[in-house]
């Protein structure tokens, strides 16, 4: 069976997924579009950040929907992005302004304790928010996130030209990423697409799902900041204590190594690496994945 027909027989088990409720919630001075699944008795919520800096929520709804059955999803797109209004100053942005946002929305919601959930660059985003909101986030779960120090980022475009093959190799190899460290959406954009299915381990299936249009000003300033500055966080993630579980594709292009490192740091993290998976085990490896968060998120902390 096909990478492709695992996950639609996947899905298919699922049934129907339940509506998302959206919300515009105020916070720090901005108005953010919140969407949420609906409660489930005797569960805290788990809030879903979505990577990608150019993207909004969509990039984990319906993907996650799955871990719907068992507690509420919470969703939000981040400053600038999708519904989210922009922020003054734009040209000042950073993705540490993102991860501010996300106890402060916890307040504006009203809700004293939840887990998080962060994939790709929204794994960074959840790394730095928790360390802000330790008392009010009872776990964690990184998925493919970016590591703690930008080390990984340079080699990267290599490792996705190295994995493509024929006309998509061409068109990724084309791109000049000292063009990046600039905050051009249209380049950030196209160099999203171009890069999208190096991101998967099967690329019968990357072929099957279309790229996402990045469409964020904000999200290019932040993405340019970190290509220019790079970015450093050990120092605030340092023996995090909060109970983690680092889930990483074995064979995506941002190296397992760095998932590894990243566990060895936070000092309280389970490593877990997903066979056959690249960047998004939710869609190569779904059996594999959903077993091993809802197992997780289910034992709750060991003072629990």
């Amino acid at each position: 069976m096909s990478t492709l027909d695992r996950y639609l027989a996947f899905r298919r088990s699922l049934g129907s997924r339940p509506a998302l409720e959206p919300l515009i919630v105020r916070a720090r001075g901005l108005d953010f579009a919140v969407y949420r699944t609906p409660a489930v008795a005797g569960t805290l919520p788990l809030l879903c950040i979505n990577g990608g800096l150019l993207f909004d929520h969509t990039l984990l709804w319906p993907a996650l929907a799955a871990l719907a059955r068992h507690r509420q999803l919470i969703f939000f797109d981040q400053r600038g992005r999708g519904r989210s209004a922009s922020p003054p100053g734009m040209q000042a942005s950073r993705i540490e302004f993102d991860a501010g946002d996300v106890p402060a929305l916890r307040v504006a919601l009203g809700i004293a304790q939840w887990d998080v959930l962060g994939h790709s660059w929204g794994g960074g985003i959840a790394m730095l928010a928790t360390a802000q909101d330790l008392e009010a986030t009872r776990q964690l779960v990184l998925v493919n996130a970016v590591g703690v120090t930008s080390a990984w980022l340079p080699p990267l475009h290599d490792a996705g030209v190295a994995r493509l093959t024929g006309v998509a190799q061409q068109r990724l190899a084309a791109f000049d990423t000292a063009a990046l460290t600039s905050p051009d959406l249209d380049a950030h954009a196209r160099y999203a697409q171009a890069f999208f299915p190096a991101w998967f381990f099967d690329q019968q299936f990357a072929g099957s799902v279309t790229p996402p249009k990045g469409t964020s000003a904000t999200g290019a300033v932040v993405a340019a900041r970190l290509r220019r500055d790079g970015y450093d966080w050990r120092n605030a993630l340092r023996d995090l204590p909060t109970p983690t579980l680092v889930v990483h594709g074995a064979a995506d292009v941002l190296p397992f190594e760095e998932a590894a490192r990243t566990a060895a740091h936070l000092g309280h993290a389970r490593l877990l690496p997903i066979a056959e998976a690249g960047h998004n085990p939710f869609w190569e490896a779904p059996d594999a994945f959903f077993a091993a968060v809802h197992t997780f998120l289910a034992e709750g902390p060991p003072d629990s």
